[in-house]
């Protein structure tokens, strides 16, 4: 394993301190991970550039004075760790930030070797050469700016508009705003169970079953007369009210009905257009078709509905050491984001294939790439600069355009966002340690599909947070939360979860919400910003935000 600053080191061998090498043997040691990485591809990732250092680092590798200061959360190839060593390094991303986090990226940079013979990869292009400042990649994008450019990369495409069945309708997200086609109700109708009445009582009536619900229109009701009525009958003319059965009394022996409590002019009768009227706005484009849409579109007179088609998503996961079943052994580990990202996915309103597994196989990759016809292509891992991170080099050899390399956000930052042709899909490389993907879907794949689907974007809102939460010193940082009901009168709040490591699940597993915590970190009692899960609850203090 290599260090950020040092040497490759073959087993048995010494490492020497960073701070005691001379200029000449740490240029020796650049130009030695230069060719190492030359064999895949990944030249511009090492961890040395020649350039004059910058602050932290940008997603493909290059080192600056602060980069002490970055988490461990750059090695995200794998669900847990990439590295053959699982105690090569480890994430501090669930403890104060103290300034000895390394960059496991750069070990893997400099460790890579050749292909194995007769294995066969797509030919890569040549990358960035070490201090060409005409190839140097821009620095990781802000969270905020990253989640407006996914969000417009997803408006980018034509607007395309179907016609399904009401059956088929829910769950998508309607194209037009729904007009009424009829008055809601289309007639005067009953409230309640009861008697018609016109004029003032005592009112005579005669014996029957009355007027029912789905009947067509009675007669005009004179002056002093009832009639027995149902709920959702339609009100004969001239009706000037309906008593509820409970408030009325009949005298069966002389055929009247008395009131029990005063009648007022229109009590219990829906008039028609009492909801709507016919071409009336009811529901504006942009909304989810929801069970209740679904049946105030009916009532309003739609068979079918017009609605944008559910954006369809492909899941490549990447890495040879995943398991599909049983417990990890022999350096294997279970696969989490295979099972994960689909029901995930479809929770965000897209439609899901079923992840296809590639293992490290950059001929693989480019291949499912490059036959995709999906609208988003996620991947989990292979985003970073190690011997088998295929990602960006396939990429390159795709000539994809990428418009997120890298987010300055912990976990998750060596994210990415590509699009693969001008009218090809989108692909959002996922970092593949379990609570970074989960950060990489919040922040790339959410916006996006809501713009492929035509959804709104979700709504910020602030909640206090009642505890201190360390933050990066320079990123955004996604802690997951859980909402808490304040007490003695107290505000409601949210309480972050203690396990937030980027390869972690378990604090996620139990949140419903991720705060989004400015670099520094916040103090208890801070507003911060929070994002829904999905499938959060609606409660009280989310004030109508949700996913």
């Amino acid at each position: 394993m290599t260090g950020s600053d040092g040497p490759h080191r073959e087993p048995g061998s010494d490492v020497r301190a960073a701070g005691s090498a001379s200029e000449r043997a740490r240029e020796e040691e650049e130009r030695a991970v230069e060719q190492a990485l030359a064999l895949v591809g990944g030249a511009d990732r090492s961890g040395g550039s020649g350039e004059p250092p910058s602050r932290g680092r940008d997603t493909r590798g290059r080192r600056g004075p602060r980069d002490e200061d970055l988490d461990a959360g750059r090695s995200s190839n794998t669900h847990a760790d990439r590295s053959r060593d699982p105690q090569a390094h480890r994430s501090s991303d669930s403890a104060p930030y103290d300034g000895r986090d390394n960059d496991p990226r750069d070990g893997r940079a400099a460790s890579a070797t050749a292909p194995a013979p007769g294995s066969e990869q797509p030919p890569l292009p040549d990358r960035a050469l070490p201090g060409d400042p005409a190839k140097t990649s821009p620095p990781p994008l802000s969270w905020d700016r990253a989640r407006a450019v996914a969000a417009r990369a997803g408006r980018g495409g034509p607007p395309v508009t179907i016609r399904l069945p009401l059956d088929r309708a829910p769950g998508h997200v309607l194209a037009e705003a729904l007009g009424a086609l009829t008055d809601l109700p289309s007639f005067d109708t009953s409230a309640m169970d009861g008697w018609a009445v016109a004029g003032p009582g005592p009112w005579a009536f005669e014996a029957g079953a009355g007027l029912l619900a789905g009947r067509g229109p009675a007669a005009a009701l004179p002056d002093g007369t009832a009639v027995r009525i149902a709920t959702g009958a339609r009100v004969p003319p001239e009706t000037t009210a309906v008593i509820r059965s409970e408030h009325a009394h009949v005298d069966e022996a002389r055929g009247l009905l008395h009131a029990r409590r005063s009648v007022v002019t229109g009590q219990d009768i829906r008039p028609r257009g009492q909801e709507c009227r016919s071409g009336e706005h009811l529901v504006p484009a942009g909304t989810v078709v929801t069970p209740a849409v679904l049946g105030l579109a009916a009532a309003a007179g739609y068979d079918a509905l017009p609605v944008v088609p559910r954006p369809r998503v492909d899941i490549l996961v990447l890495g040879d050491e995943l398991l599909n079943a049983g417990l990890p052994h022999d350096g294997l580990i279970r696969d989490a984001l295979g099972p994960m990202l689909g029901p995930w996915l479809r929770a965000l309103g897209a439609e899901v294939s079923g992840a296809r597994r590639l293992g490290d196989d950059a001929g693989a990759l480019r291949d499912a790439l490059a036959s995709s016809d999906a609208d988003l292509i996620v991947t989990t891992g292979g985003t970073a600069a190690g011997p088998v991170d295929h990602v960006h080099p396939v990429l390159d050899a795709l000539g994809a355009e990428l418009l997120v390399d890298g987010v300055a956000v912990r976990p998750g930052h060596p994210m990415l966002l590509a699009r693969l042709s001008p009218d090809g899909p989108c692909l959002v490389g996922l970092p593949g340690n379990p609570l970074a993907a989960v950060s990489g879907l919040l922040t790339l794949a959410e916006p996006l599909l809501a713009g492929i689907a035509g959804r709104p974007a979700q709504d910020p809102y602030r909640a206090l947070v009642h505890a201190e939460v360390h933050g990066h010193p320079h990123d955004t940082r996604l802690v997951p939360v859980v909402h808490r009901p304040g007490r003695a009168g107290g505000r409601d709040h949210v309480a972050p979860l203690r396990y937030n490591g980027p390869a972690m699940l378990r604090g996620i597993a139990a949140a419903d919400g991720l705060a989004v915590v400015p670099p520094g970190g916040v103090r208890s009692g801070t507003e911060v910003e929070i994002l829904d899960l999905p499938w959060a609850p609606a409660t009280p203090w989310t004030e109508g935000c949700f996913t």
